[in-house]
């Protein structure tokens, strides 16, 4: 039986997401290799993975014979151009959530990966969040009944606006293109397109330095139908609710507590580690149902997170021609609804999915 060849990986950015979630989790995988890293901080790719080499120039890594597979973690408005150049040279690309700033840049790529027949996929990570598996298997597996109100939350307190891209008024900078994909994603995900969308959002923190601010807060509501999605975020939240309230025609699901990888990450751990992704007992769902005439209360035990899982479908993808684990497609419908909420947003109506 013939080994499956290994899928070399060049790494673009090694800030927070290319430190923090690409490069570990690639590493984890195996026939993946990590091979080039694009930096300016040299010395923190090297202590952390001494075989890679850094180059300086993006242009270096794409060009690699030694690059099958391309990782675009780079501020946001370098995604369209950086994966274009990738594509051009004949990579697979993956490319950090949001896919794109604006719908026509992400449906370019689309077509000239399609055109040039290579993978082209977004890092939506947060499917394999612990809470979120939980959640969709309670839902598929019917015990809620029809869905008629869903509520996500992705709330944090981070008073003081750093000076990080993200949180200035940058073009695709601000909550909802950052924390909003995440939810959009997983609302797509389980639910589809909606048949519009309405949503407020603004800035609520001030800044010393008198420099304008990314908005820092969205309240966005999809409706389908009788069902409504609320998806809602800020950055003033000191004591948190649920991260989940669902409510079927026979069950309700609420969840509070975030997913524990990304603070795991952050401490060093990595996804061969024993418990990988277990939530505390604490953190697990209180779900109600009512089946057979009787009313069943408890707790729903946490599916294990597994945020490896994306990198283990994009390896598989590329050396099996199996299904990508996120679809550029999918990545692109996140921004249609950004682009939508936004325009909702300013012209303080709802806006029709077309």
């Amino acid at each position: 039986m013939e080994t499956p060849r290994e899928v070399r990986v060049g790494l673009i950015g090694y800030g927070f997401s290319g430190a923090t979630f690409q490069a570990p989790l690639i590493a984890s995988v195996p026939g993946l290799r990590l091979t080039r890293v694009c930096s300016s901080q040299g010395e923190r790719v090297l202590r952390d993975f001494p075989e890679v080499r850094v180059v300086a120039d993006p242009a270096a890594l794409i060009d690699s014979g030694e690059v099958d597979l391309v990782v675009v973690a780079t501020a946001n408005t370098s995604h369209a151009p950086l994966a274009r150049q990738a594509l051009l040279a004949g990579k697979h690309v993956v490319v950090e959530k949001p896919f794109t700033i604006t719908v026509d840049e992400g449906a370019d790529l689309i077509a000239l990966a399609e055109q040039r027949q290579l993978h082209l996929s977004v890092f939506h990570n947060r499917r394999w969040d612990s809470d979120f598996l939980t959640l969709r298997q309670t839902i598929e597996a019917g015990l809620l009944g029809p869905i008629n109100t869903y509520e996500a939350h992705f709330d944090r307190y981070r008073p003081t606006v750093r000076g990080r891209w993200r949180e200035q008024d940058l073009p695709g900078s601000g909550i909802l293109y950052d924390l909003g994909a995440h939810l959009i994603d997983q609302a797509l995900v389980l639910f589809g397109n909606p048949d519009c969308v309405n949503c407020d959002m603004g800035v609520q923190r001030s800044t010393d330095s008198g420099s304008d601010a990314a908005d820092d807060y969205f309240h966005l509501t999809m409706r389908y139908g009788a069902r409504r999605v609320i998806l809602h975020a800020s950055s003033l939240v000191l004591q948190a609710g649920p991260r989940f309230i669902v409510h079927g025609d026979t069950g309700s699901f609420v969840k509070h507590g975030m997913d524990p990888q990304e603070a795991a990450l952050m401490r060093g751990a990595r996804p061969c580690a024993h418990g990988w992704g277990v939530e505390a007992e604490s953190q697990h769902a209180q779900i109600s149902f009512v089946k057979g005439g009787l009313t069943v209360t408890g707790k729903a035990q946490s599916l294990p997170g597994c945020y490896q899982e994306y990198y283990r479908r994009v390896c598989d993808a590329i050396v099996h021609g199996k299904s990508l684990p996120v679809t550029a497609r999918e990545g692109l419908a996140v921004i249609k609804i950004i682009r939508m909420a936004m325009q909702s947003h300013a012209q303080q109506r709802s806006v029709t999915f077309e």
